[in-house]
């Protein structure tokens, strides 16, 4: 399909959109109707962003939504222009992901500055994506995690806060910031082991807090996973105990065959990720004379 018409039509738009911002600026057009005619400019913006959008032209179409954003702004119309800014942002992602991220911030600020920090927070949640799969900056997708997290607690809505902090626990033991991991994977544990229908996966942040022990400190490890066990007594799990303990004794006689073997029997009962398999390698590195596979 031939997108030019699309988009000749809409730097048409763009132009007219222009013209009426300027004579509402004018001392004539200020004294007749100066407001109706930034209105009217808002809404050409508009138009003139979502032909961009239909000629695939992102960046124009960002470009647009930000000019109707700006000139809500003037007008007082806050959820206007945040909306305006969402839209900016969403169509700067296919083209120019740092300015996506400038367009939510602006509309984040706005949200936040109306009370609105459910929706602040899932903008966060954006950003945070963009930083993990489009800029490889995970320090910063864990800031913006955070802060999600901050906001959705904020608002009571744990279930929502604690799916980020779980990004921001698995991040920062992928960057061996284990205690600060730790910290997360028992917090969030604590608030799911009570819940019926989610207690299964608490069993699952305990595991994933005595990895990160273990890596620190076999000591530590076993002193996590005892009182884990007396915390929440179905961590105490008969299959998991036992490759748990095999773990264990396998680390303490720095046996590196014995621990590949319960890596092995842990795989067969539950496919290891990325992350599991991340940390095993690091546990078992630590073992004297390892090679560093798991093999």
């Amino acid at each position: 399909m031939d997108n030019t018409g699309k988009e000749k039509e809409a730097m048409q738009l763009m132009a007219e959109a222009d013209k009426k911002v300027k004579a509402s600026g004018s001392f004539l057009g200020g004294m007749f109707g100066g407001n109706h005619k930034v209105e009217d400019a808002c809404e050409i913006y508009a138009r003139a962003a979502n032909m961009f959008k239909m000629a695939k032209n992102w960046s124009a179409a960002g470009n647009a939504f930000c000019q109707a954003a700006r000139l809500h702004m003037q007008l007082q119309n806050k959820l206007d222009s945040a909306t305006s800014f969402v839209d900016a942002g969403n169509a700067y992602k296919k083209a120019d992901p740092q300015e996506a991220i400038n367009c939510l911030n602006q509309a984040i600020d706005i949200y936040t500055d109306m009370g609105r920090f459910t929706i602040a927070a899932k903008h966060h949640i954006t950003i945070a994506e963009i930083y993990e799969s489009e800029l490889v900056d995970i320090e910063k997708a864990i800031a913006h995690y955070e802060q999600a997290a901050d906001y959705y607690k904020g608002e009571e809505s744990n279930s929502s806060a604690n799916k980020c902090l779980l990004k921001v626990g698995h991040y920062s033991a992928q960057l061996e910031q284990y205690q600060k991991a730790i910290e997360i994977y028992e917090q969030v544990a604590m608030s799911t082991m009570d819940n019926p229908l989610l207690k299964y996966n608490a069993k699952e942040y305990f595991f994933k807090a005595s990895l990160c022990h273990f890596i620190v400190d076999e000591l530590n490890a076993k002193l996590a996973i005892e009182k884990y066990e007396e915390m929440f007594p179905a961590f105490t799990d008969s299959r998991d105990k036992l490759i748990k303990n095999k773990l264990l004794e396998a680390h303490e006689e720095q046996n590196s065959e014995a621990f590949t073997e319960a890596v092995k029997e842990f795989d067969s009962i539950s496919r290891l990720d990325q992350w599991l398999t991340t940390m095993l390698l690091r546990i078992k590195k630590t073992i004297q004379g390892d090679a560093g596979d798991l093999k």
